[in-house]
């Protein structure tokens, strides 16, 4: 779609083994999806499909049996409004909990509206190539197709991966199997304003489950867990299956009533990275470039911006862009996201004291990752690889703002960690051995290059927020001044400056001082910003369903 909406004159064909509808695994969106469905245009289509608004989640994981949610709104408080609803206000915060057989039906329908030659039902029998270049594809029907550009979209196949001899890495010990089927006739836990409710994600001794309304009717209900304990439990995948609902109260709760459709469905679940993304003439995108495990429901955001960006980048390759810088960047911003989330699901599993039969496992995957379980060790394990994300210059960890992960290490480990600049009132810019380079911004079909350092392999980009932030400390190093320069200077340029801009340039900040891109210094007079982190934000907090009108509680969960 984004090849044809940027560029009409192209021909695009797309290759389905399925034929849609079909279901698919893989339902819980993340916000950031949002953005991409509108810039393509599909955004009212899907929002007609009526699927449920998911506004957040529900946890039993961590050092504690309390249930805690994580909201994607301020205090999880999502506004009744009516429905279809345009991409604005609310609804910029929001994801969607798809239903795959009618969603992907609908990504599919969009592009060939958009003029994509789709053929379904046919699968590619052959992939011919001369070195690293692919010289064209051979399908099922006998058709021969070729093509100047080649995306590999298939998944955990990865048929052009493999015709490619293009390997794996798999740089986590979480060997994980998945179980699911799709339910009828369960309860919503919460029902918030019209149409939202949060997943729930509950643990178990021996593994989690997820549960999914995907419509008023239909829910996806699944249990994952270690390879290794399926296979000494004896039990069959499906009696597994059912006695990790049982021993689930909240579940078993929300599913009395229910019936099952009868499509069970076992996967192998072991997260992995291809060991290249890009060829002569050929990218990687989605789950044929790697794989992160699901607990972070991050796989569907991985999946669509991998393909906005390959999409720019065969756009602007077009333009006569450097089409070795263009991979080069395309593969190492992926690489990066998808190693991110394989570390934080690494993270997730070790420190959940909920696993109580599985202590053996989480203890092999901290070791293998190399992982201490205090919250301040954790936090300089996860940013190996850095705390800013690129394209948009802020501080953060992959999908999850910085307040989020202090927070969230607070729920898995024993003691919440610090933030970074506590104790400080001013902060020095550190740029030694910094290199000068251009990292690319991605936007409106193009590839554009914007300055950034880079040092040790994290990467400073001189945009968004934080290219503020540095012209604030340019101008003093103390860190009042600096915000008041950002508070005079943002109006100037029709960019207000309001609490989340200020929020956002604090966790900015804390992403700067964990990447060494700025010191701390400690002056007799000014605001000296704190140490310690709150228990709870407006974001994570405990369970509160209690307090909610009986009505937007399940009747199985009212006490």
């Amino acid at each position: 779609s984004f090849l044809r909406k940027y560029k009409p004159s192209l021909k695009v064909g797309i290759f389905e083994r399925e034929t849609f509808p079909r279901d698919h695994v893989g339902e819980s969106q993340l916000p950031v999806i949002g953005a991409i469905l509108d810039e393509i245009g599909v955004w009212d289509k899907v929002e007609a499909a009526n699927f449920p608004i998911k506004v957040g989640g529900t946890y039993r994981w961590g050092n504690s049996d309390d249930l805690w949610d994580f909201h994607f709104l301020p205090n999880g408080v999502f506004h009744d409004e009516p429905r279809p609803a345009k991409f604005e206000g609310q609804r910029l915060e929001t994801a969607f909990q798809v239903d795959r057989s009618v969603y992907d039906k609908i990504l599919l329908d969009h592009a060939r509206g958009l003029g994509c030659e789709v053929s379904e039902g046919v699968a590619v029998r052959e992939v011919r190539r001369e070195g690293d270049r692919i010289t064209g594809l051979a399908l099922e029907d006998g058709e021969e197709i070729e093509a100047r550009h080649y995306v590999d979209a298939s998944g955990h196949v990865g048929v052009l991966r493999r015709a490619m001899g293009v390997g794996i890495d798999e740089p986590s010990a979480l060997r994980n199997v998945a179980f699911w089927d799709y339910w009828q006739n369960t309860e919503w836990a919460v029902t918030l304003g019209i149409g939202g409710t949060r997943i729930q994600v509950m643990s178990v001794d021996y593994g989690w489950l997820w549960f999914i309304p995907l419509g008023p009717d239909r829910t996806s209900l699944g249990f994952v867990c270690p390879a290794d304990y399926y296979k000494k439990s004896g039990k069959r995948p499906e009696e597994l299956y059912l006695q990790a609902i049982q021993d689930e109260p909240r579940i078993r709760a929300l599913v009395w009533n229910g019936k099952r459709e009868g499509k069970f469905t076992t996967t192998k679940d072991w997260s992995f990275l291809a060991e290249r993304m890009t060829g002569e003439n050929w990218i990687l995108v989605g789950e044929a470039a790697g794989f992160a495990d699901p607990i972070l429901s991050a796989g569907l955001s991985l999946t669509h911006a991998s393909a906005r960006e390959a999409a720019f980048t065969i756009l602007e390759m077009g333009r006569k862009g450097d089409p070795k810088w263009l991979r080069e960047e395309y593969e190492a911003r992926n690489r990066r996201r998808i190693l991110q989330h394989i570390r934080f699901a690494d993270y997730w599993y070790s420190a959940n004291k909920h696993f109580s039969d599985l202590k053996e496992y989480t203890r092999v995957i901290a070791h293998d990752a190399g992982l201490e379980l205090n919250a301040e060790k954790a936090f300089q394990w996860l940013g190996t690889g850095g705390f800013i994300e690129e394209d948009i210059g802020v501080g953060g960890f992959g999908t999850v703002s910085f307040n989020a992960l202090h927070q969230i290490a607070g729920r898995l480990s024993d003691a919440p960690g610090k933030s970074a600049f506590g104790g400080f009132n001013g902060f020095a810019l550190n740029l030694q051995g910094a290199r000068k380079v251009q990292i690319p911004h991605y936007e409106a079909g193009h590839v554009y290059p914007i300055p950034a350092y880079t040092r040790d392999g994290k990467v400073l980009p001189l945009t968004g927020v934080l290219a503020w932030l540095i012209k604030g400390l340019e101008a003093s190093p103390r860190i009042d001044d600096a915000l008041g320069y950002m508070a005079k200077a943002l109006p100037s340029v029709g960019i207000p400056y309001n609490r989340r801009v200020h929020d956002g340039a604090l966790e900015s900040l804390e992403a700067l001082v964990r990447d060494g891109w700025v010191v701390g210094r400690r002056y007799k007079t000014g605001t000296v910003l704190p140490e310690e982190r709150p228990t709870e934000d407006s974001f994570i907090q405990g369970n509160h369903d209690g307090d909610l009108p009986a009505e937007r509680v399940a009747a199985a969960l009212r006490d």
